[in-house]
């Protein structure tokens, strides 16, 4: 998987944690991070492995290919007074909803990951992982027969590739949307027609 060897997450909730799974299973190295310090993440790192360690988010902020997975209202926040990402890969997983009331956000028309963009000051932002349920990320990609379809977007044509390989090893079938004007709507819940799809490629 090229140059990169540890994975950040921000956000130990249900997309967070799954993707850290399924980094696990593939022996990836992973530092996960929440808001409420590495200590409440001891019980997840027990489970998944020497692999997975908790830190803060600083340090998961830190890692050449960051995940950010956190409930639209908190996010703010959450990336606040972090350093410049200085051309480093920020993953945005992000849906804009509200978490539970399952509420959509008014974005006054934007694409969620253009708003996101600018909580990640200096990052090459690749939107991926955000359209597919915890429960399948977790899953053997294999599971249906044949391999489980990521879809990912993004401007920096880099940085889709960056991703597009760490998909292929977690088991998964990338398709590239291309740059964000493309697949940003295309992928985002709500409203894009792509997350509601539970997609499987057949050799």
């Amino acid at each position: 998987m090229s140059s990169i060897d540890t994975i950040g997450i921000i956000g130990a909730g249900a997309i967070g944690s799954a993707f850290a799974r399924a980094l696990a299973r593939q022996n990836i190295n992973v530092v996960i991070a929440n808001s409420r310090g590495p200590e409440s993440l001891a019980e997840l790192v027990a489970e998944l492995g020497p692999t997975v360690r908790a830190g803060t988010v600083q340090q998961a902020a830190a890692q050449p290919m960051v995940l950010v997975a956190v409930n639209w209202p908190k996010l703010p926040q959450a990336l606040n007074g972090l350093p410049d990402f200085a051309g480093r890969i920020v993953i945005d997983a992000n849906n804009a909803i509200k978490v539970p009331e399952f509420e959509a956000i008014d974005l006054q028309g934007r694409a969620s990951t253009e708003v996101f963009s600018e909580w990640v000051p200096g990052a090459r932002v690749v939107k991926a992982f955000n359209h597919m349920l915890a429960r399948l990320l977790e899953a053997d990609p294999a599971s249906e027969g044949g391999k489980r379809v990521l879809f990912l977007t993004g401007d920096d044509e880099q940085a889709r590739g960056e991703v597009a390989q760490l998909i292929d090893r977690l088991g998964f079938f990338g398709v590239d949307l291309g740059p964000l004007s493309v697949g940003a709507r295309l992928t985002q819940f709500p409203g894009g027609p792509l997350p509601v799809l539970n997609l499987v490629k057949f050799d």
